[in-house]
């Protein structure tokens, strides 16, 4: 069709839509077969969980309830302060914030893509026409100022999904980021709590302490009566007064304990040396957590860093996409209108109008092997990532399992002590018995009791075991609590 001022579709645009049918033909030619994730992500079955075996084992008498505050389960009131400081004060938590907005901030760029996109403009330049270029006189070899005031528009065209997998990309490392944020909180509360149960176990350790101190001294004073009336020989005196430096130096140790303890509580809550006057709670105080017996697949699915792990194989199979949308014409609308005129004064009078529209394509034709470089390395990036999935999941059954394992044989090894101290205090009171009728000295209620102490040792390693393991099994399940 000739061009002419009556034509309903004038020539450039008819090339135009030709160029256009041109390079979506071309980019249906795009080949990138046999570029692909290679790695696949971990099934339960693989586990033995949610196999007919598993089925058959004995089912979990819990249920996983979801707790953004397991910690307040434990009913210490300490505690539960104690972790709030360290949320609100602690600078890995505020690191990882920034990190979930600087994620949030490019979700925000990779977005404004879907949109047109508008800019203005105004220039005003005086310059000197070359006398030997495309302008004629009077312009050649003059000086004229120019005036230029445009706005220019672009927009886009995702025919093949480059944006809309660009977005799922962001979107998809946002949720990574607050996983990550998710699980730095849980690994601080972790923190916190255990530190919280290890002070603790060393107050009720130096109690149990003071207690051996006392009785020893009373024990030396005994045999040193009972050298002076003649019935100990000075070898009994030096074997009593040789446990009173051991029994110090314990003593000592758990006061050295308790203040490395008291630091970490301090730094954990960003308040350095500020927790020497903490008045913890008894152990004994502490309410136990229920426990599962095998390890339920709907647990691992609360770990926050389970979660991010799979948002960043979803975010990478989206880069796959985008990389793959990179073979394909990449199809654009430009347009622009606004005033140009030759002499500053000229810019606002009638016929100094211009505008223009019309579509830009651009096109890989040979590029070297970039772009299938490039889908390669965002398919390895994916397997990198299905396989860190892979791995943190096996590592969070075996987290699960054992802690299970050890709260298991800690209630058996806490029966077993229970029996031993049951004896241990029916032989005190024997003793206690035979001393009140002359049948015996005061040395054997001692010992007796000495033997009594040793339990209700045993007694409080074994209490802050269970709540250690407890704490580290929450933070296992991704602070699930454990709910009968």
């Amino acid at each position: 069709m000739p061009f002419s001022l009556f034509s309903p579709v004038p020539v450039p645009w008819c090339r135009s839509a030709a160029l256009v049918a041109l390079a979506l033909g071309l980019g249906g030619c795009a080949n990138f077969a046999g570029i692909g994730p290679k790695a696949r992500m971990t099934e339960p079955q693989a586990l033995g969980l949610g196999s007919p075996a598993a089925k058959a084992a004995p089912a979990p008498t819990v249920a996983a309830v979801a707790s953004p505050a397991w910690w307040t389960r434990f009913g210490d009131a300490q505690l539960d302060a104690l972790v709030q400081q360290a949320l609100q004060n602690h600078p890995n938590l505020r690191i990882a914030q920034a990190r979930v907005a600087r994620a949030q901030a490019l979700t925000d760029t990779v977005a404004s893509t879907e949109l047109p996109n508008v800019s203005g403009s105004v220039d005003a330049t005086r310059q000197r026409f070359s006398a030997n270029s495309i302008y004629p006189p009077p312009l050649a070899g003059g000086v004229y100022e120019t005036a230029n005031a445009q706005i220019n528009a672009g927009y886009e065209f995702d025919l093949f999904g480059k944006n809309r997998a660009a977005l799922d990309a962001a979107l998809g490392q946002v949720r990574a980021a607050q996983a990550d944020a998710q699980a730095a909180e849980l690994l601080l509360a972790t923190q916190v709590t255990r530190s919280y149960f290890t002070l603790l176990r060393i107050n009720a350790l130096q109690a149990l302490a003071q207690r051996n101190l006392a009785q020893r001294e009373q024990l030396l004073a005994l045999v040193q009566s009972r050298l002076a009336a003649g019935l100990d020989s000075p070898t009994e005196l030096r074997n009593s007064e040789a446990t009173l430096p051991e029994i110090r130096q314990y003593a000592e140790s758990l006061r050295e304990q308790a203040a490395l303890a008291r630091n970490a509580l301090a730094a954990l809550t960003g308040q350095p040396l500020g927790l020497q006057d903490l008045q913890p709670g008894a152990l004994a105080q502490i309410k136990p957590q229920t426990a599962p017996q095998a390890v339920p697949l709907d647990l691992l699915a609360n770990r926050p860093d389970v979660a991010a792990a799979r948002a960043r194989v979803e975010a990478g199979l989206s880069e796959v996409e985008v990389a793959k949308a990179q073979f394909y014409p990449n199809i654009n609308l430009v347009a622009f209108a606004g005033l140009n005129s030759i002499g500053f004064g000229n810019i606002s009078k009638a016929g100094s109008e211009q505008w223009g529209v019309g579509p830009a394509i651009r096109l890989p034709i040979f590029d070297g092997g970039r772009l299938r470089a490039q889908l390669k390395g965002r398919a390895a990036d994916v397997d990198v990532g299905v396989e860190t999935y892979n791995a943190l999941v096996i590592d969070a059954v075996r987290e699960v399992a054992d802690q299970i394992t050890t709260l298991q044989s800690i209630a058996r090894q806490s029966q077993e002590q229970q029996a031993g101290l049951t004896a241990a205090q029916t032989l005190q009171d024997i003793a206690a018995q035979r001393y009140a009728a002359g049948l015996s000295s005061r040395a054997n209620v001692l010992n007796a009791q000495s033997a009594v102490l040793a339990q209700e040792r045993q007694a409080i390693e074994l209490a802050a075991r269970t709540l250690d393991a407890q704490a580290l099994l929450l933070r296992a399940t991704g602070g699930s609590v454990l709910a009968p």
